[in-house]
């Protein structure tokens, strides 16, 4: 272990593996090994794929379809539009949480705010609500805080102005938790210009002092997401929004780790700990990471994940993983795939 380090699985509730209905993007088995080569032994899907997960019965489909494929531990988040409420009592049986999107993003599928306090009160009281909401939306999403005591998670919380609303409302008592994304760290709006395509996201990338916020109030941010959504170089060049983050996440908190801007122990807290609490995910002390702490250089050519690119194509970081442990069986080792598709656990599994 003389250059290696060893950490937690890792848990990512925040990524879309596009299966079904977009597998030439991703899939089950591509996007759980990217999840592996990453260090995440654990990811939560989200609802907005080709057909919206907003029935009992496509979400069974897809707990059907990571029996069939996903190496890593895996769960799926809930949908909805404010018009299936009838389905919460038994969707939740299959679900970490339930995502409402208040902004448009990939799928379209954007709540009437109306709706929320009514979701609100039919959605399990110990199962998460997750709000896409960006600056134009967050004040919205605040306000339906009020008197709530149900836990609330705000993705991928972009900049200066989505944050200070958040600590205020955190100083309220308001039952909230916020994410951040590897791309809200690490670009910045003139990376997005430079990138080109391969640099449009939403939120968007923000001005360098908002990155720099994020960094100096790392104690308000409860946990990292990488955001994981890929698109095909075509469909980028359409103008789609979303880039992968699965392989990439661990290796530049590293990073930051060895800059100085991040402690090995807000790492795991905000990449294992919180996340495990927040959204009620079971651990196990013979799951770990090894990583080796040899430089190397991100290359696309070197990535699971179906759609292989990166906006990180050519960063050195400090380290890359070297082998995944789940459960006490050795699922990947020095790049290799080791565990049978279907073999993980499945989150909320009836």
């Amino acid at each position: 272990m003389a250059n290696k380090i060893k950490l937690p699985g890792l848990i990512d509730v925040h990524v879309h593996l596009r299966d079904p209905g977009q597998t030439h993007k991703e899939d089950l088995l591509t996007g759980t090994s990217a999840a592996l080569a990453g260090g995440f032994t654990c990811v939560v899907d989200m609802p907005n794929n080709a057909e919206p997960i907003t029935t009992v019965e496509r979400m069974k489909a897809k707990h059907a379809l990571a029996k069939q494929k996903a190496v890593s531990d895996i769960g799926f988040h809930y949908g909805s539009l404010g018009d299936n409420l009838d389905t919460f009592e038994e969707a939740a049986k299959y679900s970490v949480g339930l995502k409402l999107y208040l902004n448009n993003t990939t799928g379209g599928y954007m709540l009437d705010p109306a709706y929320l306090k009514k979701i609100y009160a039919a959605w399990p009281q110990d199962k998460v609500v997750l709000l896409h909401a960006e600056e134009d939306f967050i004040d919205v999403a605040i306000e339906s805080l009020e008197g709530l005591k149900r836990p609330v998670h705000i993705c991928h919380m972009p900049n200066r102005e989505v944050l200070d609303k958040i600590i205020g409302a955190k100083k309220q008592g308001l039952p909230v938790t916020c994410g951040v994304t590897p791309h809200h760290l690490f670009l910045n709006e003139k990376d997005a210009d430079k990138l080109g395509v391969y640099g449009q996201m939403k939120p968007s990338l923000k001005p360098q002092s908002d990155v720099d916020y994020l960094w100096e109030n790392l104690d308000w941010i409860d946990l990292f997401e990488s955001d994981h959504a890929p698109h095909t170089h075509e469909e980028k060049k359409e103008g789609a929004f979303g880039v992968p983050g699965l392989e990439t996440t661990l290796p530049l908190l590293l990073k930051a780790e060895v800059e100085g801007k991040i402690t090995r122990s807000q790492i795991i807290d905000k990449c294992f700990t919180t996340p495990a609490r927040v959204f009620g995910i079971p651990t196990d002390e013979d799951t770990y990471v090894e990583v080796d702490m040899t430089p190397y250089t991100i290359k696309n050519k070197d990535l699971k994940t179906k759609c292989g690119w990166s906006p990180f194509d050519g960063v050195e970081v400090p380290g890359k993983v070297s082998k995944v442990v789940l459960r006490g069986e050795t699922v990947y080792e020095n790049g290799e795939i080791i565990a049978t598709p279907g073999s993980s656990r499945l989150l909320s599994e009836k």
